[in-house]
């Protein structure tokens, strides 16, 4: 009998706990059973847009290597524009503008870079596509929007590469002095057994003791 009593007592107040308290247990349950199904949900959608835009790219490969420009760029702006969140669109907008400077498209290959500039989540992808539009720049001969892009402190893996495009505007620009400057910058940053390091001592020796 107290047995009985004691379980009554448990259960009145089980019961109190949760007239006092189950609405809130619901509600977080709900919550977590949203955030979850929100979750998987927007995985699935990521696998799937990654998917989607994994066989456009492929398409787009298949064009370049059959030279097929035109189709490069459009596919690329499909990327770009349909599947942003993902690495490929920035892939695809290296390979639109290299198939723009191919072509003579410099403007369009101006105009794919500055996608991956304003829109990629990858700080390298940022700086690759500031280097390669500083070159388009500076084949245009566009020097003061080149040395531009190549101003400030890049990540330390890609100083050297910004030193050294900088040294080819400033040779542009008739000013050797400044250019050996920072030719002796990249050269100092590069690995000493890379093969890149010959090409920076040759552009030294090109500008001799410039003044």
């Amino acid at each position: 009998m107290a047995y009985d009593l004691e379980e009554q007592e448990e259960i009145a107040k089980l019961k109190a706990w949760w007239t006092e308290y189950g609405t809130m247990v619901i509600i977080v349950v709900i919550a977590c059973l949203v955030t979850v199904l929100g979750f998987l949900g927007w995985s699935y959608y990521q696998q799937q847009q990654a998917l989607s835009a994994s066989a456009l790219f492929q398409q787009m490969e298949e064009a370049a290597f059959a030279k097929d420009h035109k189709r490069v760029r459009d596919i690329a702006t499909q990327i770009e524009s349909g599947y942003r969140s993902t690495a490929y669109a920035s892939l695809a907008a290296f390979s639109a503008a290299l198939a723009g400077v191919e072509t003579g498209d410099l403007a369009g290959a101006k105009t794919h870079l500055k996608w991956v500039i304003d829109n990629t989540r990858e700080e390298e992808f940022v700086h690759l596509a500031r280097l390669r539009l500083a070159t388009v720049l500076l084949d245009e001969k566009n020097h003061a929007e080149a040395l531009a892009l190549l101003e400030g402190k890049p990540a330390e893996a890609f100083a050297g590469l910004y030193a050294d495009l900088k040294g080819d505007v400033l040779v542009a620009q008739g000013k050797p002095a400044e250019a050996r400057a920072v030719y002796q910058l990249a050269f100092d940053k590069s690995d000493a057994q890379s093969p890149y390091r010959a090409l920076l001592q040759a552009k030294l020796d090109a500008l001799g003791d410039a003044k």
